[in-house]
C-alpha cells in the first residue's frame, strides 16, 4: 500500500484537472482537490483495494464534483431570494468565471459555448464525456470508474453525442 504522499505526489494532478474539467474554474478545482485529499488521506485505512487506488481516487473526485456543483445550485437559489429582497431592486448577477489554463483569448467563446453544452448533459453523461474526451480514459476504465458495463458506457457517450448534435442545430 503507498503512503498517502506518494499517492498525493502521483495523483494530484489527475484529480485537478479533473476537478477544472467539471467546475471549469481555478480556485474551485483548486478547492475540490484539497477537499478530496483530506477524503482520500481520512479513508486511505480503510481502503480495501477493491479497484485500483487511481479507480477509487476517480470516484472520490467525480462524487465530490457533482456535490460541489449541486451546492452551487442551492447557492444561486438563495442569491435569487436576496436579489428579490434586495432594497436598492439591483440585480447582482456574477456570470460564471471560466478560468481554464491553456485557453486562447479567442477560443474562450467556443470553449464556453462547449462546456455549458456539457453541463447541460444529464450527470452520468456528463461523467463519460469527461473521463472519455478530456481526460481521454479507455473505456473499459471508465466502466471500472463509474461503475457499469462497457456497453452501458458506450450508450451514454453515444447519447451524450447526440445530445451534443441536437443543441448545436
Amino acid at each position: 500500500m503507498p503512503t498517502f504522499q506518494e499517492i498525493y505526489h502521483e495523483h494530484q494532478k489527475m484529480v485537478y484537472n479533473l476537478a477544472l474539467n467539471y467546475l471549469q474554474n481555478t480556485q474551485d478545482a483548486e478547492e475540490v482537490t484539497q477537499d478530496v485529499f483530506v477524503k482520500i488521506h481520512a479513508k486511505l485505512p480503510s481502503f480495501e483495494g477493491k479497484s485500483s487506488i487511481k479507480t477509487w481516487i476517480y470516484r472520490i473526485t467525480i462524487n465530490h464534483c457533482l456535490d460541489f456543483l449541486k451546492a452551487q445550485k442551492r447557492q444561486k437559489r438563495f442569491a435569487i431570494f436576496k436579489y428579490i429582497f434586495n432594497t436598492e431592486n439591483q440585480i447582482q448577477y456574477d456570470p460564471p468565471d471560466f478560468n481554464h489554463p491553456g485557453v486562447q483569448l479567442e477560443d474562450r467563446e467556443a470553449l464556453e459555448n462547449l462546456y455549458k453544452k456539457i453541463n447541460e448533459l444529464p450527470e452520468n453523461q456528463k461523467t463519460a464525456v469527461i473521463l472519455k474526451y478530456l481526460d481521454d480514459l479507455p473505456q473499459r476504465e471508465i466502466a471500472v470508474v463509474m461503475d457499469i458495463s462497457e456497453k452501458a458506457v458506450e450508450s451514454l457517450l453515444q447519447r451524450a453525442k447526440q445530445q451534443l448534435k441536437k443543441e448545436k442545430t
